[in-house]
């Protein structure tokens, strides 16, 4: 895919399914900063948006929080729901295609950060529309679907050195 410095870019992370694919095959953290920077590739960034689900509220969320605003991100917040039953959720998928679609006049191109396969149908509905849509996820936590009808998908397994922080130092190639 031909990209040029003219066109529009919005870039919408889900933070929590990026995280946790790290965090289980790599046992690392995810340098959303370069994947910002990938993600743009010297075109014009119109908005970034990063999607968390608040759990407790420690001192590390919130340092994680600024940390995400000082790189050049909207920081999304939702908290962690409870149910009766003892389960958790928490998930954006609707926020992100919401915003998404609600931007897209605004832009040319949308790149969603995440392997949800959810995103399928919010991806067609882009392109449908006349947007590209370019996909950054893992490989091995990638839905198959997405990647195939992405107009581009980046697999950051494949550069985990440029997009993984492990233990303060940058993850092995």
């Amino acid at each position: 895919m031909i990209k040029h410095k003219n066109q529009r870019v919005g870039v919408f992370v889900d933070v929590q399914n990026m995280y946790y694919s790290a965090k289980n095959l790599f046992d690392a953290k995810v340098d959303f900063g370069a994947i910002l920077k990938d993600a743009v590739s010297g075109r014009m960034l119109i908005r970034a948006t990063s999607y968390v689900i608040k759990a407790l509220e420690t001192a590390e969320e919130i340092k994680f929080y600024s940390a995400l605003d000082k790189q050049g991100f909207e920081v999304k917040i939702k908290d962690l729901q409870y149910f009766q039953d003892g389960t958790k959720k928490g998930d954006w998928d609707v926020g992100i295609t919401i915003d998404a679609i609600k931007m897209s006049r605004q832009l040319d191109v949308v790149v969603f950060v995440t392997g949800d396969g959810d995103f399928v149908p919010a991806v067609e509905y882009l392109q449908y529309h006349g947007l590209l849509v370019e996909v950054m996820g893992f490989g091995e936590t990638t839905n198959a679907h997405l990647k195939e009808i992405a107009d581009e998908y980046t697999d950051l397994s494949r550069s985990k050195g440029q997009f993984l922080i492990a233990g303060g130092n940058k993850a092995k190639r």
